[in-house]
């Protein structure tokens, strides 16, 4: 884009916009706030347990079960909050300590429920919910929330579910906010007997149901995000192996592909050995161990099902065969969800304001990937590569308590990636780098975890403030701009540089090339000069392939 340059030297500090999303025309419901906010009705609770119980009928499109929540009262209660879209019913709730049936009010997709007694602070109590209805079906899944309710290259029923972001409410009733995952599940799914359903976990078992369908029983021994709860229906064949890791032992690797697909998948999924070891050498074990890894192939691209990964990206390399550079051949599925068992399955954020927690860093994993499997001058061209989809149209870090997914881009993706690298970049010490990454996971492993507890994080380990750093890049949509001018003075030139930036305190050191030798200035807001060994502009050069700013010379 061309630039004009007299305006900026008229006007030095060049108009950035809001950083307060409020002040940027959005507006949020009520319906909003109950599903985004903490409110006493759900923070009196903490959710301990779920037991998910139903039979799903391709034919009718239809749900019908029930769920058992344990929870602890963290405060004393009459009432809690739970969710399930207002497209399906509650049919009835019980006490099951007492068999009692409890009242229920809605609210749009909030139900609820009067306990019939004050519960006290520290009681632990399971009550069932039965429920039934038709699920939102997905109009473009996994981008669009529902069930998707396909059909295989044999005209044979092909299901699955898909619901980041719209939540795990459009389709089972639950707590559905972020912060609070169970710590341990049962799922038992009763599907027509012709078919297979894969979820999350360990494999129980089935059993055998009357009107011709089959229970398949699965179990999830490690805390779980609601939305990673999953059902995959169809004529599955099941294949598997193991991977070794020095470190933690020998890790099951479950693979269910539509049977016509099997011996793609054997060769294909030879990618997934190598995936695990560049992530483990990044970040450490793979964290859900003992319920092992799996992938199942879905009518839709994919989602980080907790164990149990959707795959739907056709045996083709990069995204459907193209996105990646044309001399790369990974599965860009394979890699991506998979990255997703360290960042939103393992370590969740609390609020989908903050969903770059899951979707920077798990994006930044792909450039890893590539550096471990090609070397650091290829995972800089990848990053570069992706660096055509950041459109800085607004903050990366959107408004809290309103479960926001209105995203107008994928910057929380591709940009959240280029911010990491820049930070790298910024740091200068790979070593301190890589300690930092794999230290926060260690961590934070398997815990909801905000930004703020990165920012420390990464100050505590490099003993410098970051702080104008990550407010600039995570809460202003538009990016640093790196000003300087060269005069020629003598033999030598004579440099000035800044930065243009919204935060006061902004400051990053900047890699530049003078002549042949790689140098770091330490640029702030403030002009600063000094007489550089070059004999023209020419010999200095920005190196901005391993920063996310602009730059403009004078």
């Amino acid at each position: 884009m061309k630039k004009i340059i007299f305006l900026f030297i008229l006007f030095p500090f060049y108009i950035f916009a809001q950083k307060d999303f409020y002040q940027n025309g959005y507006t949020y419901t009520k319906a909003d706030t109950l599903r985004g906010q903490l409110s006493f009705s759900r923070t009196c609770f903490d959710v301990k347990r779920y037991d998910l119980d139903i039979k799903i009928d391709p034919k009718e499109k239809m749900i019908a079960g029930y769920v058992d929540m344990t929870f602890l009262a963290v405060e004393e209660f009459l009432t809690l909050q739970i969710d399930l879209f207002s497209n399906m019913d509650i049919d009835n709730v019980l006490r099951l300590d007492n068999n009692q049936e409890l009242e229920t009010k809605r609210s749009f997709n909030a139900v609820f429920i009067n306990m019939g007694e004050r519960i006290p602070k520290g009681a632990r109590k399971t009550i069932r919910i039965f429920y039934s209805g038709h699920p939102t079906i997905a109009k473009n899944a996994p981008w669009d929330g529902g069930f998707v309710w396909a059909k295989d290259g044999l005209d044979r029923d092909w299901i699955g579910v898909a619901c980041e972001g719209d939540g795990a409410s459009m389709w089972w009733p639950n707590k559905d906010h972020l912060s609070d995952e169970p710590d341990s599940m049962n799922i038992s799914i009763a599907v027509p007997k012709e078919l297979t359903c894969v979820s999350n976990g360990q494999f129980l078992g089935t059993e055998d149901m009357e009107n011709d369908y089959t229970k398949y029983l699965w179990a999830v021994t490690y805390p779980i995000n609601n939305y990673n709860v999953t059902v995959n229906i169809g004529h599955y064949e099941h294949f598997a192996e193991q991977y070794e890791s020095e470190e933690a032992g020998k890790l099951d690797l479950d693979y269910y592909v539509l049977d016509y697909n099997l011996e793609k998948a054997r060769k294909h999924f030879k990618q997934v050995k190598p995936t695990l070891s560049c992530f483990e050498h990044y970040f450490g074990p793979y964290p859900f161990w003992n319920d092992g890894y799996a992938l199942v192939e879905t009518p839709y691209l994919g989602m980080e099902h907790q164990g149990a990964i959707a795959y739907g990206n056709q045996y083709l390399r990069g995204y459907l065969g193209r996105g990646i550079p044309n001399d790369m051949n990974f599965d860009y599925i394979i890699v991506h969800e998979t990255g997703h068992e360290y960042f939103g399955n393992s370590v969740s954020c609390n609020d989908h304001a903050e969903m770059w927690l899951h979707e920077s860093f798990t994006t930044y994993m792909e450039a890893l990937f590539v550096e471990c499997t090609r070397g650091y001058e290829d995972a800089i061209r990848y990053l570069n590569y992706q660096r055509g989809n950041i459109r800085n149209q607004e903050p990366i870090i959107g408004p809290m308590d309103v479960n926001w997914t209105k995203w107008k881009s994928s910057d929380h993706y591709y940009k959240g990636a280029w911010i990491l690298s820049t930070l790298r970049h910024a740091i200068n010490n790979d070593d301190l780098w890589f300690r930092i990454l794999k230290e926060f996971h260690v961590k934070y492993r398997i815990q909801n975890v905000d930004s703020e507890a990165f920012f420390e994080f990464v100050n505590e380990k490099t003993e410098k403030d970051f702080d104008a750093f990550f407010e600039q890049y995570l809460y202003y949509p538009n990016i640093p701009k790196f000003e300087y001018s060269i005069k020629k003075k003598g033999r030598k030139c004579f440099l000035q540089y800044r930065w243009s930036a919204d935060v006061e305190g902004f400051e990053m050191p900047l890699a530049v090339e003078v002549g042949k030798e790689r140098i770091m200035l330490k640029p702030t807001r403030d002009w600063q000069k000094a007489l550089i060994n070059i004999k023209d502009s020419n010999d200095f050069r920005v190196l901005d392939n391993l920063y996310l700013i602009d730059v403009l010379k004078y």
